[in-house]
């Protein structure tokens, strides 16, 4: 069981998620759990950081910011005792956890089962911190942002374990943001593929990378509620597992875009390359690419995304580079939202694209950019009619 930040944001919460483990355990379950920082505690550790330097020392950052979760996992297990359960905090190096890679996005390469499986087989509940782990150099990392699912899937893996549940401030993976459309349902079972797009395309619920190592480990997922852990929540697994009654499963947005287009282009071999290579170089990430060539095929006109936060530094990189790519014209538009329609349907129902377009026609929604895959379709539209475009699309396919 894995309990995020909004789960363990108060005292009061803590108890509350001590409540649920201990009605958990009366069922006969072995449990391992996974917390994360209290809500707002990493923030603050980050600024602290900021405090120190601006060039605070990666090593020392990770020490520094994986101490939140250490915290959570002491107050929980403290916790737990106090109720007469046997429980104990074991930290991601007593475990271990092994990580490699940069420090603040390291990966996790493998977890010693046999010391947590020790303490289950006594009956102990064990609680660890997730988002750490330890490098082969003997210094504590990060996995990164989100990393608390990351671990609970990791070791939920390791152990064999029948079921990961993620507990969050939700009741599920929903339709859509159910703050924008109020017609938004929860969605009982989605498969791995539809959830990682969902993640990737915005959906808050579960970052993608963990679902991912979910989906390559074939470790099946439910997202529950801890203010209401009495309902069935969303359960991600493998889409043999379930029959499709509907063509789209969700419809997700992002306005963490950022629209950059080259006009006037040569349309000569290696300029694609000479473009993007100096972009992946700064670790800019690049998503929704368009090419129009001209007439006289001699002119081309590229666009592409990327985050929001990355445009200065794509178009600072890009000017650099005008005379070596030889374009006209550099236009950048950080005003774009993306919207997609997710839904592993999609693949054997015909016009699901037209009834995409055609729906946002309808409410006179212009399409700036789009981008496919097997079971998503991705649109570029003005900031302003994301509301709009969701609310839309979510009715033209009957999701609520």
């Amino acid at each position: 069981m894995k309990f995020g930040g909004t789960s363990v944001a108060s005292i009061d919460r803590i108890k509350n998620v001590a409540n649920i483990i201990e009605n958990k355990k009366k069922e006969g379950c072995k449990l391992a759990i996974i917390v994360s920082a209290m809500a707002g505690v990493t923030n603050d550790l980050v600024e602290k950081s900021k405090s120190i330097s601006n060039h605070f020392s990666n090593e020392e950052y990770d020490v520094l910011l994986s101490s939140g979760e250490q915290v959570t996992s002491a107050l929980l297990a403290g916790c737990l005792v106090d109720k007469g359960i046997q429980a104990r905090s074991m930290l991601g190096w007593q475990i271990p956890i092994v990580t490699e890679g940069q420090h603040k996005n390291s990966r996790i390469i493998s977890v010693n089962s046999k010391s947590v499986q020790n303490y289950l087989e006594k009956d102990y509940v064990v609680v660890i911190p997730g988002f750490q782990g330890i490098s082969e150099e003997m210094r504590i990392s990060t996995i990164g942002r989100g990393g608390s699912d990351a671990s609970a899937v990791a070791l939920a893996k390791a152990l064999d374990a029948d079921r990961c549940e993620i507990y969050t401030d939700v009741e599920g993976v929903f339709t859509t943001n159910p703050d924008i459309c109020e017609q938004a349902k929860k969605i009982d079972k989605i498969s791995y593929d539809e959830m990682l797009e969902m993640a990737s395309l915005g959906a808050k619920v579960m970052q993608s990378s963990s679902v991912q190592k979910a989906m390559i480990n074939d470790v099946e997922i439910y997202v529950k509620s801890t203010f209401a852990p009495e309902k069935s929540g969303t359960q991600i697994l493998s889409e043999d597992k379930i029959s499709y009654d509907k063509v789209i499963t969700g419809v997700a947005y992002s306005r963490d875009d950022a629209k950059v287009t080259l006009m006037g282009v040569k349309d000569k071999p290696g300029v694609a390359s000479a473009i993007f290579k100096p972009l992946n170089d700064d670790n800019i990430v690049v998503d929704m690419i368009v090419q129009n060539i001209s007439a006289d095929s001699n002119k081309t006109d590229v666009t592409f995304t990327v985050k929001r936060d990355d445009m200065l530094k794509a178009e600072n990189i890009l000017k650099n580079l005008k005379s070596e790519i030889g374009y006209e014209k550099l236009l950048t538009d950080n005003k774009v939202s993306k919207v997609s329609i997710v839904g592993a349907g999609m693949i054997t129902y015909p016009g699901v694209a037209f009834k995409m377009f055609n729906a946002l026609a309808t409410k006179k929604i212009n399409i700036l950019v789009i981008s496919t895959s097997e079971i998503r379709i991705s649109v570029l539209v003005d900031d302003k009619n994301t509301e709009l475009a969701v609310k839309t699309l979510h009715s033209a396919f009957e999701l609520e």
